[in-house]
């Protein structure tokens, strides 16, 4: 009999991509998703046959439970949120209820049905926010800058504090930023990519940007969810820091996206205030040597391939539109 898995947030990027990963290795895979007016699974369309969805919501604890029973997982993996740092400042008490609380009723529901399952947390790079050493380890101290990243602090210390108390195998990835052609427009990475492919095929003439200067670790989402299971694999649950040790600036992956299509980016950024922080993260770049040595995890995808990945993606989805 094979593992099952409960994962929420199944319909995003990383459950997408963290579902293929565990229907390859012969998993039952549970996905959670809201009850909604309109359904959003472009993601796991070509999932739906292997894989079951079960309603629940992080807002409400029976769901949960109810979801848990269903799918009598061994593991489960929380990966949703409201996942976007600019809307945290625009909605900070619903990022604050889903993303920090909705962490504690998911850790509520495996204790009341099943406290041998276990559990992963996606934690994040955010939480370092005003870094206090570089590179960040997983001794770091946190130091977040957005309503965001505050509450993935409470997520994160909830998980440690349910593994210490209750003796759960709950561990935590500190993901740096993972990207690929499934992640929303509204993030810089598919922003850009968006953009270049619309600016080559002539759909439109300038692309609207941030701070260029900031500084990211940014690696391939299809890399990191292999970092998600391996965590739970493990004899001992523990946390740790997922990322490619490698910092790229804005203004780096604008030129190299460009530089994918052959143009100047030179010709088609600007600079516009209104996507500048209210308060920005500068750098961040992390140290995953403990991943490496106790899970033998490392990326496979480097920058370029990133990032050429995503604007071909992109160019293929859009060029239909350009002849139309």
């Amino acid at each position: 009999m094979g593992k099952s898995a409960l994962v929420t947030g199944i319909t995003g990027q990383d459950g997408s991509y963290l579902a293929e990963l565990l229907l390859e290795k012969g998993y039952s895979v549970f996905g959670v998703v809201r009850r909604a007016s309109t359904e959003n699974y472009e993601r796991i369309e070509h999932l739906r046959g292997r894989i079951e969805l079960l309603q629940a919501d992080l807002f409400d604890q029976y769901s949960l439970i109810e979801a848990l029973r269903a799918a009598r997982p061994q593991e489960v993996y929380n990966l949703a949120a409201q996942s976007f740092v600019p809307t945290s400042w625009a909605q900070p008490v619903l990022t604050a209820e889903f993303t920090a609380v909705g962490v504690t009723k998911v850790l509520e529901a495996v204790r009341a049905v099943d406290p041998s399952i276990r559990f992963y947390q996606a934690s994040s790079s955010e939480m370092f926010g005003k870094v206090l050493e570089v590179p960040q380890r997983e001794e770091t101290p946190f130091y977040p800058r957005s309503p965001y990243g505050v509450a993935k602090v409470y997520g994160h210390f909830i998980t440690v504090n349910y593994r210490e108390s209750y003796g759960l195998h709950a561990s935590s990835g500190i993901l740096f930023n993972h990207e690929s052609p499934r992640r929303g427009l509204e993030f810089v990475t598919r922003k850009v990519s968006d953009g270049v492919a619309r600016i080559k095929l002539g759909l439109q003439r300038e692309l609207r940007m941030g701070n260029l200067d900031a500084r990211r670790d940014w690696g391939f989402a299809g890399d990191y969810v292999e970092a998600m299971w391996r965590m739970l694999q493990q004899e001992t649950p523990d946390d740790y820091v997922v990322a490619t040790g490698e910092t790229h600036s804005v203004e780096e992956l604008v030129d190299t996206a460009f530089a994918h299509v052959g143009l100047d980016w030179r010709e088609f950024v600007a600079v516009d205030p209104r996507f500048i922080r209210p308060a920005e993260v500068d750098l961040l770049i992390g140290d995953a040597a403990k991943a490496r040595e106790r899970l033998g995890w490392r990326p496979r995808t480097t920058f370029r391939e990133l990032v050429s990945m995503m604007v071909d993606a992109d160019l293929a989805r859009l060029s239909g539109k350009a002849g139309g």
